[in-house]
């Protein structure tokens, strides 16, 4: 037996014990997690699926939500990542209040930051009758299910940029100002492809958070529907049963994010290229 061999034997003999007792452990979480989706999903044989996703109704709530996600992604990206560099790069006074502010609505339940976004934004707000005489009401109005969306989605893409940034040594982002590029340039042109994968990664999950999001939006913007409080308003009317149709097309949705994560995780990075 050659060494190579012997060393690998030696090795996969180690880890076997070693791995025993959490590989149970995580085993018993994943099955857990695995029997309530093989559970629903042995619903859909009994289904009508074509016959209720064609209804007006859920079409509407699909098109809300694949319209409004990619936008609260989008504003909470523009804003998010400048934000995420300026937290792993700067040191000013007021910026552990910052960072609380960013992660707060991660810990705050859904339904109380739609109730707060409701005593700011609200139809009797100052905000609120404001932008209804603009024509623009920023409650039960796809505006409403952004602001909610983008409120409960945003430290996704903050708290994975900064982590991105953080990693990045500061001597590249100093050897590109020593070349004479300026702060705008050097951000673009180094720190922004260095961190492009966990910036990736950060919207990826904000847009999966952004389209589930149920609590905020149910508060803010009851109407129109989107695919999370349509499936509220068929499970109080009809059961497990009526929600299946919307449920799948979200798994469908939750798939295609996981898929792009790892994705994101495995792709190289500049510096590996």
């Amino acid at each position: 037996m050659s060494l190579r061999r012997r060393a690998s034997s030696v090795v996969t003999s180690r880890s076997v014990p070693e791995l025993l007792v959490p590989g149970v452990l995580g085993g018993l979480l994943v099955v857990f997690v695995a029997v309530p989706f093989v559970t629903f999903l042995s619903r859909t044989g009994s289904v009508p699926l074509a016959g209720t996703l064609a209804q007006p109704a859920t079409q509407t709530a699909i098109r809300n939500s694949v319209l409004t996600a990619p936008v609260s992604t989008a504003i909470a990206t523009l804003f998010g990542v400048p934000l995420a560099y300026v937290l792993a790069r700067g040191s000013f006074r007021g910026k552990r209040v910052v960072e609380a502010l960013v992660v707060l609505p991660l810990i705050v339940p859904p339904v109380v930051g739609g109730a707060m976004l409701l005593t700011a934004v609200g139809r009797f707000t100052p905000i609120g009758m404001f932008a209804v005489r603009l024509g623009i009401p920023l409650t039960d109005s796809l505006v409403g299910v952004i602001l909610a969306q983008t409120f409960v989605a945003a430290p996704f893409v903050v708290i994975t940029a900064r982590a991105g940034f953080g990693a990045i040594d500061e001597r590249l982002e100093q050897v590109s100002r020593s070349l004479g590029y300026g702060p705008v340039a050097t951000f673009w042109n180094v720190s922004l492809p260095l961190a492009r994968g966990s910036i990736l990664a950060g919207v990826v999950l904000t847009f999966a958070r952004a389209i589930g999001e149920f609590g905020a939006t149910l508060m803010v913007a009851y109407n129109p529907r989107t695919m999370p409080t349509r499936l509220w308003v068929d499970f109080i009317s009809g059961g497990i049963d009526a929600i299946v149709p919307v449920a799948v097309t979200l798994l469908g949705i939750a798939l295609l994010v996981v898929a792009a994560i790892q994705r994101v995780a495995t792709a190289p990075t500049v510096i590996d290229q």
